[in-house]
């Protein structure tokens, strides 16, 4: 279900709720057919969630037990899957969540792609205990050129982390694409979704980072289950003063709004503009704690 709300002008942007499973061509084929609906409502970029290009991570229903379901594909930033996603955007902005092949490990990497090839790639530098021993870390974060103007991506943990967001929007990004396999909470999940502690912190974090930016943010995430994982969807696309323009709620589904990227940014940061009214050598960055 495509779930539109008329804002703003220029161009759309949407947001994506969607399971995906290993079948790497089971998921592209699910892509062509979200990109096509998205496109022909006017969509100039979309943004599936993190690890859409063979599925997220699979946790047993119980601990120990015992599963046949395969790891996630390891592919190529160059690869055959990569270049059919670029094919599917055509004309249209993709961002899309894999896992990638790496010396000595993998990465949960994100690609942004069009007709043109790839426009800009991001690895998950913050990663949560589940994946640590699954997964290297990324080293940074960078900001791209797309058709749309300059973004970011961040993947699922890294929007935890303000830093990684701040990074991007100093390098010029005015969108920041957020892809995310982001469960509900493990140990004590709600009877209902919307009261989750997990889901009340993944929407918490998409407005707080739109606003302390000042940023169109686009937010992805899985929907349904893997093994004992229960993803809540929540696919929303958040304007530079924090507010909610499009969402898909816990169902599967493409949030799209309408979003002047230059214009609401440059009109927003006239007024009060939290980039540069920072004070850089007021912050020193203390040690972790033990």
């Amino acid at each position: 279900m495509l779930r539109r709300r008329k804002r703003g002008s220029g161009p759309a942007v949407a947001a994506v709720s969607a399971p995906f499973g290993r079948d790497v061509q089971a998921g592209l084929d699910r892509i062509e057919q979200i990109v096509s609906r998205a496109r022909s409502r006017g969509a100039e970029l979309v943004v599936l969630p993190e690890a859409a290009l063979g599925g997220y991570l699979f946790e047993p229903v119980l601990p120990g037990a015992r599963t046949s379901v395969a790891p996630p594909p390891e592919l190529s930033p160059d690869g055959p899957e990569i270049e059919r996603l670029a094919r599917i955007a055509g004309p249209t902005v993709v961002c899309a969540g894999y896992t990638e092949a790496a010396p000595g490990g993998r990465y949960s990497s994100a690609v942004c792609v069009s007709g043109d090839g790839v426009l800009g790639h991001q690895r998950k530098v913050h990663l949560p205990p589940g994946e640590k021993g699954q997964f290297l870390s990324g080293e940074g974060f960078e900001a791209f050129d797309t058709p749309l103007g300059r973004m970011g991506m961040l993947v699922c943990y890294d929007k935890v982390f303000p830093e990684a967001a701040r990074e991007l929007s100093l390098d010029g990004a005015g969108i920041i694409a957020s892809l995310a396999a982001w469960p509900v909470c493990r140990a004590r999940p709600a009877t209902r979704t919307k009261h989750d502690t997990q889901v009340e912190h993944f929407n918490l974090l998409d407005r707080v980072r739109a606003l302390e930016n000042q940023v169109v943010w686009v937010s992805a995430n899985q929907c349904g289950r893997l093994g004992r994982l229960r993803f809540p969807g929540q696919a929303k696309v958040v304007d530079r003063d924090g507010r909610v323009l499009a969402a898909t709620g816990a169902r599967s589904g493409t949030a799209l709004a309408r979003v002047d990227v230059p214009g609401a940014l440059s009109a927003v940061r006239l007024q009060l503009s939290h980039l540069a009214d920072r004070v850089p050598a007021a912050y020193g960055t203390a040690p972790a704690p033990a």
